[in-house]
This record gives C-alpha cells, structure tokens and sequence, in this order.
C-alpha cells in the first residue's frame, strides 16, 4: 500500500513538474509579467477613481497568480526548488509583493515594480545574458578599480590645480569627482567645464584630453570587452554542452547498435547449430 502511493505521488510529482517547466505555462506567467508592467505604469497617471480601484484588484490578482506558481513549483521541484538563484530571486520579488504598503513599509509600494525583474528568471535569452553580466562582475570589478585609482589622482590633482579660479567645479575632492564623472561621460564636458577653465590655464587641455583619452576611450572600453567576452565564453560553452551530448547520444547508439549485431550474430551461430546435419 506504501509503495502503491509512493507511486502515485511520484506520477503527480511528474505530471505537476512538466506542466510548470512547459512552454505553455512560462508564455503565461510571461505574459502576465508584461501585463502587469503595464499596469504599474497606469498607476503613475491620474486616473478616475474607479480604474484606480479597477486596477488595485487587478494587482492583488497577479499577486495571487505569482504565489500559486511559486507554490507549484515549490512541490513539484522540493528541494530542487531551492538549489536555483532564479527561484530564490523569485522568491524574494514576490515576497516584498506580499508587503503591507502601509504604514513603515510605505517605500515597498515603489518596490512592486521590481516584480517585472521577474523577465530575466522566465525567458531564457534574457537569463544568459544577466547570467554573462554575472560571470563578468570580478573583470569588471578589477577595472573598477583600475578607474577608481584614476578618479582619485585626477580630482586631487584638478582641486590642486584649478579650485583657486573654479572653486564651483573643483573645491575640493568631492566636487572634482563628481565633475570628472561629468568629464568622462563626455555630457557638456567642453563647453560647461573645460573651455572656462582653459581660458584661465591654457595647457589645461592637456589634463583634460589625457583624463578622456584614459577612462571614456580605454578603461570604459574595457567594460565592453569584460561583457562581451563573458557573452561570447557562455555562448561557447553552451555550444560545447550541447556538443558533448549529441556526442554522447552518438555513441549509445553505436554501442546499441553493436550490442544488436552481436545479438545477431549469435543467433545466426544457434540457428546454424541447430540445423541437422545432411
């Protein structure tokens, strides 16, 4: 009897696990996410009274939707569930979701728009490329500090050098950084801060070039390359997993086969021996 609803639990297990990993239900939950991105950008407008209301039920639906997939697959995967980053992060969008938006947790309301991060776990194309982004962060975190060295220098050295005739961009070491910043994203960065300040110092180009040259046209650069090399390593080695086993499934067959021609053979020896001798 033990074993008969082991079984059953087992064919339920499967049943509920293939119907949450299949194609159907991921366009759903898919497309309730983008539904709900709609909705959340409503709720900025100012609406009538009774869309508002409209809107707020509709919310609380989606929210319901978002539980009852966690809970699906919460028993069809158990502990599996708990193994995947994805369904954590899940996990935890949802959650803050089921946060009073009253009260002490008042800022949560604006946090519900994190429940359409939820993309990123549903459809595939965008999971690798987070994923890649991921792999990419201890690259990345080198150059990090590589352009953190070079803002350091270059504000010291440009409140050294030019607060006493532009103390509004360079007054000290937190506003030279923060004009920096500005130089380096290349936003007004000749006309509104270089050209006033080289009307005053003359060789002040040569700071200013030098600083561009080193972070907007090479250490920025090296963030693209971090990127897109990740990209290109995962891409790689999916192509080799995929490889692997079509080499796998390659060679089962052959050992099949061969085990097969062996069985045939050997039959060919019994029926050979059977037959009587002329």
């Amino acid at each position: 009897m033990a074993v008969q609803d082991a079984q059953a639990d087992t064919t339920e297990s499967g049943w509920l696990t293939r119907f949450v990993e299949s194609a159907a239900f991921r366009n759903f939950i898919t497309g309730l996410i983008l539904v709900n991105a709609a909705m959340l950008g409503l709720e900025t407008y100012d609406l009538p009274a009774n869309v508002q209301a409209v809107l707020a039920v509709a919310d609380r639906v989606v929210i319901g939707v978002f539980v009852v997939e966690l809970i699906l697959k919460l028993i069809a995967w158990r502990v599996r569930f708990f193994r995947s980053g994805w369904n954590w992060f899940d996990l935890i969008v949802v959650t803050l979701s089921l946060m009073p938006a009253a009260g002490p947790f008042t800022v949560l309301r604006a946090l519900r728009v994190l429940r359409l991060f939820r993309l990123f776990s549903v459809v595939p194309e965008m999971r690798k490329v987070v994923e890649a982004l991921m792999k990419a962060i201890p690259g990345m975190g080198a150059i990090m500090m590589v352009l953190g060295l070079i803002f350091y220098v270059s504000a010291v050295m440009a409140s050294k050098l030019f607060s006493g005739t532009h103390p509004e961009f360079f007054d000290d070491l937190g506003a030279s950084a923060f004009t920096l910043f500005q130089i380096m994203t290349l936003e007004s960065w000749s006309m509104g801060v270089a050209r006033p300040v080289i009307a005053e110092h003359p060789m002040a180009w040569l700071f200013f070039v030098g600083f561009i040259v080193l972070t907007s046209f090479a250490v920025l650069n090296l963030f693209i390359a971090v990127i897109v090399d990740s990209l290109q390593s995962k891409h790689f080695a999916e192509e080799d997993a995929r490889e692997k086993a079509a080499h796998d499934e390659r060679a089962e067959m052959l050992a099949e086969v061969k085990a097969m021609r062996e069985e045939m053979t050997e039959l060919r020896r019994a029926l050979s021996s059977d037959k009587p001798s002329s």
